[in-house]
């Protein structure tokens, strides 16, 4: 029982001290500029946000006209049109926008991170690095890390406003949806606090992935059929972990309105 326990969370540790670790290493290690690490930062960004549009923009026209003409064709029969932003800010922004940017993200480009640090540990190139003086974790591992995070965040922005832009095409086709209606409901439905969970949870999201993924192919001792096992253990724990994340914070989140309206009342 208790190496059951002990095990994931010596496993999350482990996780988040290399985040510590490679954001010093990149700071104070002067094996190379910074030049060197941004050109692999821009590569990272370019794979992993911009090559990712495409299925992004698929996505989210889907999800929001799905959400949009179920919403808006429920609240017609009981008269509650007004709450359409707020149920868009609540399903969209808040929950479908961080979770399947990050599992869009744990597909594509987990699976490769962990897989090239895995064949860069068999071909000794890591190896070669440390010989050379550089720093693995402030060369490898630091500009994923930080190309994932902006990647995620500006993934998911773009994915909210296609989501709203494509259910607001849908629905004023099929059900002749005024605009100014439409903007007037999610301009009163945002707040600041969706806005701080919004970056909370993409913020967390990408660096989780990431560092999961690195961690897992830097894991690979010399073996090649090791790859593809480091790379499921990757996307599997990186699933676990982001799932759990937005889930906790969206049980908390809940509560602390829940509480504050009881305060209120």
């Amino acid at each position: 029982m208790g190496r059951y326990i002990l095990n994931p969370l010596e496993y999350t540790a482990e996780v988040f001290l290399m985040i510590y670790l490679s954001f010093r290493a990149a700071f104070f290690d002067q094996a190379q500029g910074l030049r060197t690490v941004f050109a692999v930062v821009s590569q990272q960004i370019y794979f992993t946000g911009f090559q990712a549009l495409p299925l992004i923009s698929v996505l989210a026209i889907a999800s929001g006209s799905i959400v949009m003409l179920q919403t808006s064709s429920n609240l017609s029969l009981l008269g509650g049109n007004a709450m359409l932003g707020e149920l868009m800010v609540g399903i969209v922004v808040r929950e479908l926008a961080p979770l399947l940017t990050a599992l869009i993200v744990i597909a594509r480009s987990g699976t490769a991170v962990a897989s090239d640090l895995g064949n860069m540990r068999v071909n000794r190139e890591i190896e070669a690095l440390e010989v050379m003086g550089i720093n693995p974790l402030s060369y490898i591992v630091f500009p994923r890390l930080l190309g994932g995070i902006v990647s995620v965040i500006c993934l998911s922005v773009y994915f909210v406003m296609v989501a709203c832009w494509g259910g607001f095409l849908v629905n004023m086709m099929l059900r002749n949806m005024q605009f100014d209606f439409f903007a007037d409901s999610l301009a009163r439905a945002f707040t600041s606090a969706d806005v701080g969970l919004f970056f909370l949870k993409n913020a967390f999201g990408g660096a989780t992935i990431f560092m999961i993924c690195c961690y897992q192919g830097l894991q690979v001792k010399q073996a090649p059929h090791e790859v593809p096992q480091v790379t499921t253990k990757a996307v599997v724990n990186s699933v676990i972990y982001v799932t759990a994340f937005n889930m906790t914070v969206t049980i908390l989140f809940y509560l602390s309105r829940l509480m504050a309206l009881g305060v209120s009342l």
